[in-house]
């Protein structure tokens, strides 16, 4: 990944300061435990999840049952990222829309901007019931807590303390956080915080164009990622041959590197064609390079030998890396 990142064709493509989040049922055995039968795929199996930045690398995969509310790992994967890579954006879909994650996301500075849908179950909140907004004040509803916010932000803040340190995951606590109890006052904490962002977020995402634009392209991506990883993955449906969640937790990472190496070399062959085109005069704009995608595979012998020489050297790549393509 940090290697990918040096290359400057990616940067027609996104400077990757935003990420996709997503995940794509995969096949296991049936006898397993963590075998379940997802409602929105109507079939039985578990979740391959992945974070995939703006410029088409995935920087963080993992396994989750059927089951599991798939945001729970939308902060976890941007917390254990140890690249560079370090996007601060997460456009995700109908799972992101959660209040609680909205604001938990916000206290570490994550920008949440999901791809929104089931716009009638949404709530717009007011900052006072004082307040009325001109031409839009029918799209708003209950007013903010702001009492509640400030009763439990010590509270808020020691929570994602102990998340920033590892004494607790994120996707623990928002496990803990999704079992509703009128009684949890750090719940309705949280939530109140995250209606405030979210509130913020939508008014954003109705008046933008262009920000819905760039949610909608950033998301396919990681759409694209799936059909690509899956294509890697050709020599079975199931994700491992046993039942043991941590095989199938190297399975997802092991196929995220072999999918990460094809979009590398994508990237490495593509680079060294644009610029024999520039050597002979082809005039290349960037607006040509945003189109490219390093997800491309009829070029690749699939079922060829595969020689790997670790001592081979590839002449000119870090030159390649240091030359501006636009």
């Amino acid at each position: 990944i940090d290697y990918y990142i040096g290359f400057p064709l990616i940067k027609a493509w996104g400077p990757g300061k935003r990420c996709a989040v997503d995940g794509t049922l995969r096949t296991i055995y049936d006898d397993n435990l963590l075998a379940e039968s997802h409602i929105r795929y109507g079939a039985k199996g578990g979740i391959s999840y992945h974070h995939v930045a703006d410029n088409y690398i995935a920087f963080f995969s993992t396994f989750m049952p059927c089951g599991v509310w798939e945001a729970v790992e939308l902060i976890e994967g941007l917390l254990k990222n140890n690249s560079k890579l370090k996007p601060d954006t997460v456009h995700g879909d109908t799972q992101a829309q959660s209040a609680p994650v909205f604001g938990l996301a916000y206290l570490f500075n994550i920008k949440l901007m999901p791809r929104i849908r089931n716009w009638k179950d949404l709530k717009f909140f007011r900052v006072s019931k004082e307040v009325k907004y001109k031409h839009i004040d029918c799209l708003f509803g209950d007013t903010i807590d702001w009492n509640l916010i400030q009763t439990h932000w010590q509270d808020l803040m020691q929570v994602a303390l102990s998340v920033k340190q590892g004494r607790i995951s994120s996707a623990l606590l928002l496990k803990k956080l999704t079992n509703y109890s009128k009684k949890n006052r750090l719940y309705k904490a949280f939530q109140e915080l995250g209606r405030v962002v979210r509130t913020i977020f939508l008014l954003e995402y109705i008046s933008d164009i262009d920000l819905r634009e760039v949610i909608t392209e950033t998301t396919n991506k990681v759409e694209t990622y799936h059909r690509l990883s899956k294509w890697v993955s050709f020599a079975s449906d199931f994700i491992a041959f046993t039942n043991n969640p941590e095989d199938m937790e190297k399975s997802i990472k092991y196929n995220a590197i072999i999918t990460n190496s094809l979009i590398l070399q994508n990237v490495i062959d593509m680079s060294k064609i644009i610029q024999k085109l520039r050597q002979e005069g082809w005039s290349i704009r960037k607006e040509d390079l945003e189109r490219l995608s390093p997800y491309i595979t009829e070029h690749i012998k699939r079922f060829g030998d595969y020689i790997i020489d670790l001592n081979l050297k590839h002449e000119n790549l870090d030159k390649l890396r240091s030359l501006g393509l636009f």
